[in-house]
């Protein structure tokens, strides 16, 4: 079993440590330090670092990219450049291939859903984390309400980090994208609509469990490794009606990391389950940059 580097401790200790500071402006750390970040587009305030070490009489430009956002995407702005740099450390999570991109992304969300929950009569389940993914699905499917391509198809946002996260987001407009502002002149709340609900309690949250009506249930975390999805997972996964739809990256040791794989039988508290529900990807909701972007 592997001992975790850092524990809640850590993180408490950590948090008491922190400073806000804006995009865009050189901050002296040191006598010999100074740093800006830039906006990396990737999640709500993220940031790429910029750094300029005086040694001697040489400057040393280091720039570490931190997770690169996509360009073109829904509710953030756009990566924005770095700093010339001597040495850059950069990450590659899909530096090998290239994400789907809008409108054939839309178009195969609609899809999953029609299948799962008009066609199959049964529920789409979502493992998605709380932080980006979960807002950018919502969005999605307040425009698809908008463009009245989808009906009376009941929505739920089951995570109480989820929930926080998008009021977190709804008090950021300054973050948000030109087209999403433009949006926002139609529709003042981008992630509500009639019939999505955001649960926090725990016995809504297990309400869910028994209903048999179609619906959507968003809920962290990603990677089916804690949180209520995996409770979704557990009771959805073996009902041939069903689909969960895998919309990122996720360890290969990992709950979601085997439904990835293809896995006919997947083992959540300590019960082996049968993988009768479809499962499909679709890594074009990813918020990293791509091979060509």
């Amino acid at each position: 079993m592997r001992e975790p580097l850092y524990g809640a401790k850590d993180v408490v200790a950590a948090l008491k440590q922190f400073v806000s500071i804006s995009y865009d402006q050189w901050i002296r750390i040191s006598k010999y330090i100074e740093v800006n970040f830039t906006d990396a587009g990737h999640i709500l305030g993220s940031a790429s670092v910029n750094l300029v070490i005086k040694e001697g009489s040489d400057e040393i430009r280091i720039g570490f990219t931190g997770d690169i956002g996509r360009p073109a995407r829904p509710i953030l702005r756009d990566p924005q450049p770095m700093f010339p740099s001597d040495y850059v450390i950069s990450e590659s999570t899909y530096g090998d291939r290239l994400h789907m991109e809008k409108p054939a992304e839309k178009s195969k969300f609609l899809e999953v859903i029609n299948d799962t929950c008009i066609r199959k009569n049964g529920k789409l389940i979502i493992p998605a984390f709380s932080m980006g993914r979960t807002q950018e699905i919502v969005f999605m499917l307040d425009q698809l309400v908008n463009e009245k391509k989808i009906h009376n198809i009941p929505v739920y946002v089951d995570s109480p980090l989820a929930v926080n996260a998008t009021e977190v987001f709804k008090i950021h407009p300054e973050c948000f994208d030109f087209d999403l502002h433009q949006y926002i002149l139609k529709d003042p709340d981008p992630f509500g609509f009639k019939r999505l609900t955001y649960i926090t309690d725990v016995n809504e949250s297990k309400r869910l469990n028994g209903m048999k009506e179609p619906c959507i249930i968003i809920s962290a975390a990603g990677m089916v490794n804690a949180g209520r999805i995996k409770h979704h997972v557990y009771n959805n996964i073996e009902n041939p009606h069903n689909t969960i739809l895998m919309v990122g990256y996720c360890s290969p040791e990992t709950p979601g990391g085997v439904l990835r794989s293809g896995a006919s039988e997947i083992h959540l508290f300590g019960d082996t389950l049968q993988v009768n529900a479809d499962v499909v990807l679709m890594d074009s909701f990813s918020a990293h940059g791509d091979q060509g972007k």
